[in-house]
């Protein structure tokens, strides 16, 4: 186990900058999530750490050592990949054993390690089966055996369980977390599935552009976000533009917001807040100096099984509001309403 150092990474494909200046820890035994909208370098960056492309500047390091220069073989990475790679013709244990086998582990040992695997992704009794034999799920689980099997250092993953449906990637990610926590590894994985980089992540790093926009806890990146970006990439948000104006934000229409408790006035013109932050009423409420209060109207009300979005247009925007469908009898199918949300969950950032 070991941790990882990415510093003042540069990478270059022809005219496209696909790394620019990425620098990040990714602390030993942690589970580090790379999130970030396709073409953002997020993969690229997991390359570069693994050895398949060499960086045209900065420096990699493992254990605190460089590896920018040594090659593949000689990092003690397991890699895990999208399409997990398997051979066909292998046996479950011998796809897990592949790596062993070129490593020359002597055979009695590599029985064992093989055993000890499929017993860590509970495959007890399946080392005999071919890989078409299996469910989805389960040569996920024969991936992941075949890239800790050898004891590496740092364990890559490149969207690990983008190729299962909603049901069983939610059930995989349990079980990855476990087995992770289990071996203790350091793992970096590539996603672009922000509820997975939630759930599954110590921290997240939120690449964009080739550069890295900000790293950090998830409760952190997701309560905090530094930009509109952040802000709207990890989750969702509803934006409110104005003019700083003593305790609040003015709004065009005349609506003062005011700021988050103890928040000295600050230079952004912008408010963001969480759908699940705010409630919609049908009733005409009043100002109250510790909440914020906007009024629209009510244009569509979405269903999805246990809570609803209310969509409500605010002057020229519209504002997304998440409600509990046991809320939803207090609330019209449509007409004038009043949206609050507590000020302190007000998040102020950059435009």
């Amino acid at each position: 186990m070991a941790e990882v150092q990415v510093n003042g990474l540069t990478l270059d494909y022809g005219t496209s900058r696909a790394l620019d200046g990425v620098s990040l820890v990714f602390p030993n035994g942690q589970l580090f999530g790379l999130l970030g909208p396709s073409g953002s370098g997020k993969t690229t960056l997991l390359r570069c750490i693994a050895g398949f492309v060499f960086p045209d500047a900065g420096t990699v390091m493992i254990g605190g050592e460089p590896v920018e220069r040594v090659p593949v073989e000689k990092r003690e990475i397991g890699m895990m990949f999208q399409s997990y790679a398997l051979f066909p013709n292998m046996s479950v244990a011998d796809n897990i054993g592949f790596g062993l086998k070129v490593r020359r582990v002597e055979a009695g040992d590599l029985k064992r390690r093989v055993s000890e695997a499929l017993d860590l992704v509970q495959l007890a009794g399946l080392g005999g089966r071919k890989p078409h034999e299996l469910s989805g799920g389960q040569r996920q689980r024969v991936a992941l055996a075949r890239a800790i099997v050898t004891r590496p250092r740092v364990l890559l993953l490149d969207e690990p369980l983008s190729a299962l449906d909603k049901a069983l990637r939610v059930e995989m990610q349990v079980e990855l977390k476990r087995i992770q926590r289990e071996v203790g590894i350091t793992t970096i994985f590539v996603t672009h599935d922000q509820e997975e980089a939630l759930t599954l992540s110590d921290q997240i790093g939120i690449l964009r552009n080739g550069r890295l926009v900000q790293s950090g806890p998830p409760r952190e990146l997701y309560h905090c976000p530094l930009d509109r970006f952040t802000a709207s990439f990890l989750g969702d948000a509803n934006f409110f533009s104005g003019t700083p104006e003593g305790p609040g934000l003015r709004l065009a229409d005349g609506t003062l917001l005011p700021w988050p408790r103890g928040a000295a006035e600050p230079g952004t013109p912008v408010i963001a807040v969480r759908p699940e932050e705010m409630t919609v009423s049908a009733r005409q409420q009043t100002a109250d100096p510790g909440r914020c209060l906007i009024h629209g109207e009510l244009r569509n009300v979405i269903f999805s099984g246990p809570t609803a979005v209310c969509v409500v247009a605010h002057g020229d925007q519209l504002c997304k509001i998440l409600v509990k469908n046991s809320e939803l009898g207090g609330i019209p199918a449509a007409g004038p309403v009043s949206v609050s949300w507590p000020a302190e969950r007000s998040m102020l950032i950059n435009q």
